[in-house]
């Protein structure tokens, strides 16, 4: 069986998080597309006019747990200790300030809306995780795996993806591998609502190839009979049931087989047809590749995308030490890219249709301690939104002095996870079978966040 592995990184835990796709079945599993392979029509579980909706998301996930106060929730009266190494900048939005290594954001700060009070009580980055990306609360989530569905993996379910020859839902590079990852797969509704893994460019060194590009050994030349390669795929796929791929039924297999070699998914894939001026708008890097494959992603039909944002030289936002120099590297590969997608957007008309976010599992302690790091910190974290219909330029919520507690509007991940589905024209109080075919609510308390749609 064929093997791909992602490239290897570790949190603070130390336990190595790899990446990987087992392609018995060359990586088809994870092209399978709910409304083409189940044709859902029924609109259960959307808001009325949630069938008709062309919207989608672009989440930048900040896995390991971005610093509160050093992006979007600054506190300069406090001391060096509490305020940290950065300076803050005032937006033209009132009450909103950055810090000063997001300068880019000046010129978007107008369609941001700024959520600076959700909060929850896990501190360790699975659970955490767990939380925010599925709606549902649980500890020792590396033990017992991902038990509810990603964000994602429900819109593929009850929207589908935009375009019939898309994919609905894709990570880019890659999701991470349950039981010791991030949750952002299917869980109990099966593997075809498992998301598509981008893969990248690997000039950048930092990503592998996607998952739909064929193993050298099998060239298209060779692939002369598609129905010939079925019973093939089919063995392959009952080799590979542990990883749940290809557990559809034999007529999802062709037309996910017919989605590989399709025209318009492989060249929405192919960032190299976008002009040189354009990816030095968004950066020449793996932060700048990712956001704009991700507009070419939404542009082509993809409803979900989520953006896993890493570098060799930075650990993820886990920065349980030297946070200023971690910051001052990662800072402004963010800002340049983020900014950069949101503008690019809104040149193309496509605003009010793609929500833009980004946000982690959870804060960081808000003082800075002996290791000039800051801790977990589940306590208060702040997450940043745009377009889709969200009402911009504006904050909602607050935090105390310290910035390490709502002092203003407490949320929870549920909270925000509704705002999400609402986006989508998706009814949060929508319920799904489990696999013993009890229904399950998508979050397990929440509601959309009221001022972002008023």
């Amino acid at each position: 069986m064929f093997e791909l592995r992602g490239r290897e990184f570790k949190l603070c835990d130390g336990v190595s998080r790899r990446g990987f796709l087992k392609i018995g079945s060359l990586g088809l599993g994870g092209l399978t597309l709910p409304r083409l392979l189940e044709a859902r029509e029924t609109g259960d579980g959307l808001l009325p006019g949630g069938a008709d909706k062309k919207t989608a998301v672009i989440l930048f996930w900040m896995a390991g747990g971005p610093s509160q106060i050093d992006t979007y929730d600054p506190k300069p009266d406090q001391p060096e200790e509490i305020r940290g190494p950065f300076s803050t900048i005032a937006t033209r939005v009132p009450g909103l300030s950055v810090t000063d290594y997001l300068p880019l954001h000046m010129s978007i700060a107008d369609k941001l809306a700024v959520i600076r009070s959700i909060h929850h009580t896990h501190s360790v980055h699975d659970d955490g995780a767990h939380w925010v990306q599925t709606g549902y609360p649980q500890l020792q989530s590396r033990e017992r795996g991902q038990n509810y569905p990603a964000e994602g993996s429900v819109t593929a379910s009850l929207r589908g993806a935009n375009d019939p020859e898309m994919p609905p839902y894709v990570c880019i590079p890659e999701a991470y591998s349950s039981p010791r990852g991030f949750y952002q797969r299917s869980a109990y509704l099966g593997a075809k609502y498992d998301p598509v893994n981008a893969g990248g460019d690997p000039k950048l060194g930092n990503y592998r190839l996607p998952d739909f590009t064929l193993p050298a050994e099998l060239t298209l030349e060779r692939l002369s009979s598609r129905r010939a390669l079925m019973p093939l795929l089919d063995g392959l796929a009952r080799q590979a049931d542990e990883n749940r791929f290809l557990d559809a039924q034999n007529q999802y297999q062709q037309q996910a087989f017919e989605l590989v070699l399709g025209t318009k998914a492989r060249q929405a894939f192919d960032v190299s047809r976008e002009p040189d001026e354009l990816k030095e708008r968004y950066g020449k890097h793996a932060w700048g590749h990712a956001a704009l494959l991700a507009r070419r992603l939404v542009e082509a039909g993809v409803t979900f995308v989520t953006i896993n944002l890493y570098e060799a030289d930075v650990d993820w936002w886990d920065d349980h030490y030297t946070i200023e120099k971690n910051l001052r590297k990662r800072l402004p590969k963010f800002d340049q890219s983020f900014t950069a997608l949101i503008e690019d957007l809104a040149d193309r008309g496509m605003t009010d249709r793609v929500m833009v976010g980004a946000w982690g599992e959870f804060g960081r302690n808000p003082r800075v301690d002996s290791h000039a790091g800051r801790g977990h910190w589940p306590g208060v974290m702040s997450a940043v939104m745009c377009g889709g219909g969200i009402k911009g330029g504006q904050v909602v919520g607050a935090t105390d002095a310290r910035g390490g507690a709502p002092a203003d509007r407490a949320l929870g991940p549920g909270d925000l996870l509704a705002s999400v589905y609402r986006v989508l024209g998706i009814d949060h109080n929508t319920h799904l079978p489990d696999r013993q075919n009890r229904p399950v609510r998508l979050i397990e308390t929440g509601e959309p966040i009221a001022e972002l749609f008023s």
